[in-house]
């Protein structure tokens, strides 16, 4: 259960409580724990031709075949949740080989992979029109594991990867191949 789990009450001693500040303290700490089960890191990976990010009208990085990864982080990331994405990212087949079948991973072609940082992965849209970014981990956790995030991704690529700067207005420009879009969450492996 997490960082909850020392305020966590079970539904029956909820459901006794006569006291109502004791029966709202019980339905937060439920709802609590259930809102912290859904953090997770969440990617969304992008197999393209070609790719490259633009901050003031300058190209910071390009690629050709490849992969443009989008990274959303949330407060309760840890150095796991790094580890296991870039192992399932780094080996993920999702190129094709000679018959034309996805048979071959990013690092079996040597393609080239972007990382950019987008907080608006998290957003929430269950209340109202404007997308909630709460979810999103505030910049002082968020940039270190970015940074953790590239360094492990640089390592299993065995070579130097292209990023976006965290927190700045970036014009990102890719063009799909297939399109191939993939979603993954840390938190949710079977996804």
């Amino acid at each position: 259960m997490g960082k909850w789990s020392p305020f966590l009450f079970n539904l029956h001693y909820c459901s006794n409580q006569r006291n109502v500040f004791f029966k709202i303290v019980c339905r937060i700490s439920i709802y609590l724990a259930q809102e912290s089960k859904l953090l997770k890191m969440r990617v969304v990976i992008q197999r393209v031709k070609e790719a490259s990010v633009t901050i003031n009208k300058k190209i910071v990085s390009s690629i050709q075949e490849g992969i443009l990864i989008l990274v959303g982080i949330e407060d309760s990331d840890k150095q796991e949740d790094i580890d296991w994405l870039v192992k399932k990212i780094s080996q993920l087949r999702i190129f094709d080989d000679k018959n034309g079948v996805m048979n071959l991973s990013v690092k079996d072609i040597g393609g080239g992979i972007i990382v950019v940082s987008q907080f608006t992965l998290h957003a929430n849209i269950k209340k109202g029109n404007r997308p909630s970014y709460i979810r999103a981990a505030r910049p002082e956790f968020a940039i270190p594991m970015y940074e953790k995030f590239i360094s492990a991704m640089e390592i299993s690529m065995g070579k130097k990867i292209g990023t976006g700067e965290f927190g700045a207005q970036m014009d990102v420009s890719l063009v799909n191949n297939g399109p191939v879009t993939i979603i993954i969450d840390s938190k949710n492996k079977d996804f």
